[in-house]
């Protein structure tokens, strides 16, 4: 990253401690919200942990529950973990029935 004002920062929530803001924390800050992005699927798609035969939407109901939430502050950049959460749920299962 390079040195100067960030324009772009990912914050984390847990899902396991919805609503608690003490355990919310701050992943880092990026010039861009494509790199922003980026970063917030990386989150999603680590606290997704496929096993075989296990269905899109088991997938989905564990990271609702256990997973990390992160999402964007500045620049209006809009990102919805829940939502690639279950995007990525379904691309790995149905790539596990291929």
């Amino acid at each position: 990253m390079k040195k100067g004002k960030y324009k772009y920062v990912v914050m984390v929530d847990d899902n396991y401690h919805y609503a608690d803001e003490d355990a919310r924390y701050k992943y880092g800050e990026y010039d861009t919200p494509e790199e922003a992005i980026h970063i917030c699927k990386k989150i999603v798609e680590n606290s997704i942990k496929y096993k075989a035969g296990v269905t899109a939407k088991q997938l989905l109901s564990d990271y609702t529950m256990f997973g990390d939430s992160p999402f964007v502050l500045g620049g209006g950049v809009h990102f919805s973990a829940s939502d690639y959460a279950k995007e990525y749920c379904e691309k790995i299962c149905t790539q596990d029935q291929q």
